[in-house]
């Protein structure tokens, strides 16, 4: 059975169920006229019947088939997908930016409560990374290692992404100073000053940062905050503007957390290869996708090389590593040799230590328990949110990562309030971060990486006293 079968019936079937087009406790269509009416396999609807029923959207009735719960979760008012400009513009990075990065702000409204997270497996990576600093330190300190990145540390990485169902050659790999690293490199290795590339919409602001530096013209392409960009929206743009590349991220993309279900995934890869441009897949949260399921990444669907694949370990492991990769495909040689340029080399003794990490099964281990962590997270999150101000705000419910995205009434501006909310001593990611278009003003974005303690929940209440007045 395809992962992507029952994702995708689970995605229509929320996205019915959160417009009403259900009734409360009206009942679903049988097992069997799903299969029939759709086109899936018996096995397919149940898992995606039992995955909505453990989200407690529907409920089952022995004999009788599954229903819509009479009360579903206020995730079904999900922000508004806006349709940002058509056409190409250049790239402003507002400066209230650097101040949250100054803060060490990206993740957390409140980073003076420190982290709480268990740290056993840090511990446990710390241990691997000082054996390696420990062996062959005279040689390690004298000369530069491969530029493109340790051989054993590729062979991890790719073994990791076979348990996501992509076989990569390890020779075709470079390692980078992280995703950000990784996708800058991309850009250069594709794209020239003054060339126009696709982003979805609301973006990566890291990805605008790059832009921004390389004098590249952007296209912003709409994106639903459920399930991504539109390859709609992009291929009517790119009829009037051609472009030479498209970023995206097609599994729990920041700040919406949104994913790609499996036909437009296969539409974007088609467009790509009749419009000829490149796809550059910011994958830095594809390990995190919540139980049970795994998130393929785009480049699985990529038959004639035109996915480059950026990740790296800093928002599913430690932002500490700065340690990244690049699937480069055709490009990887230039890609190589940019590398070179900008950074060199990486630091042996990290990647060698990683490897070993990844080797002997510590990443997998972690990761089973971290998703779990992050979904609980979520939850007590969602449900601060719905207690306080469930009539004022809308939010998106990911199935991964580590982002929700909430929508304000219009008359809100939160980069305005930035200040004010700074006064309280919370740190906001204001919406209009997410736009080169001035777009998203009455957005933020909210992150449940950290556990929601007392002082994190009175943060939480201190940012919305002070936007929703």
């Amino acid at each position: 059975m395809s992962q992507f079968k029952y994702l995708e019936l689970e995605h229509l079937l929320r996205k019915d169920i959160r417009a009403n087009h259900f009734l409360p406790s009206g009942k679903l269509p049988s097992v069997r006229e799903l299969c029939q009416n759709l086109g899936f396999s018996k096995a397919t609807v149940l898992h995606a019947l039992h995955r909505l029923e453990a989200e407690g959207l529907i409920f089952s009735k022995p004999k009788s088939g599954y229903f819509v719960k009479t009360v579903t979760p206020n995730d079904r008012l999900s922000p508004k997908r806006i349709n940002p400009p058509a056409a190409p513009r250049d790239v402003t990075v507002p400066a209230i930016l650097k101040d949250i990065m100054t803060r060490s702000a990206a993740f957390d409204i409140l980073p003076t409560a420190g982290a709480t997270n268990d740290a056993n497996h840090l511990i446990t990576l710390n241990r691997h990374l000082s054996k390696a600093l420990r062996s062959r330190p005279t040689q390690k300190a004298l000369y530069y290692n491969d530029s493109s990145g340790d051989m054993r540390l590729k062979d991890a990485i790719v073994t990791h992404y076979r348990h996501r169902s992509l076989n990569q050659d390890p020779s075709q790999v470079c390692i980078t100073g992280g995703c950000q690293h990784a996708l800058f490199i991309s850009l250069m290795a594709t794209c020239s000053p003054g060339d126009t590339v696709a982003v979805e919409s609301p973006a990566f602001y890291g990805v605008l940062q790059i832009m921004e530096q390389l004098k590249l013209k952007i296209i912003e392409v709409a994106a639903d905050p459920e399930e991504g960009l539109s390859v709609d929206d992009l291929a009517e743009k790119i009829t009037e503007w051609p472009i030479k590349a498209c970023i995206v991220s097609p599994n729990y993309a920041t700040p919406t957390g949104a994913f790609m279900p499996e036909k437009a995934r296969r539409a974007l890869i088609n467009l790509a290869v009749e419009k000829d441009f490149c796809i550059i897949e910011d994958d830095i949260y594809g390990d995190l996708a919540f139980p049970p399921f795994t998130a393929e990444p785009l480049k699985k669907f990529d038959p004639n090389g035109q996915v480059i694949l950026c990740g790296s370990f800093s928002k599913s492991l430690s932002r500490d590593l700065r340690i990244g990769w690049v699937f480069g495909g055709k490009w990887h040689d230039k890609i190589t040799q940019l590398k070179l340029v900008t950074q060199l080399s990486s630091s042996e003794s990290i990647q060698q230590g990683l490897a070993t990490f990844l080797e002997e099964g510590h990443y997998r281990r972690y990761l089973a328990q971290q998703v779990n962590t992050l979904k609980q997270q979520q939850r007590e999150l969602m449900m601060l949110l719905d207690i306080h101000w469930s009539d004022n705000i809308r939010y998106t419910h990911a199935q991964g990562g580590i982002s929700m995205w909430i929508e304000l009434d219009e008359s809100i501006n939160t980069q305005r309030s930035y200040n004010k909310v700074l006064e309280q001593g919370v740190i906001m990611t204001p919406g209009s971060l997410f736009s080169a278009s001035g777009q998203y003003k009455n957005f933020l974005r909210l992150s449940y990486i950290h556990p929601l303690t007392e002082q994190r929940q009175a943060a939480v209440k201190k940012l919305f006293s002070v936007l929703l007045g």
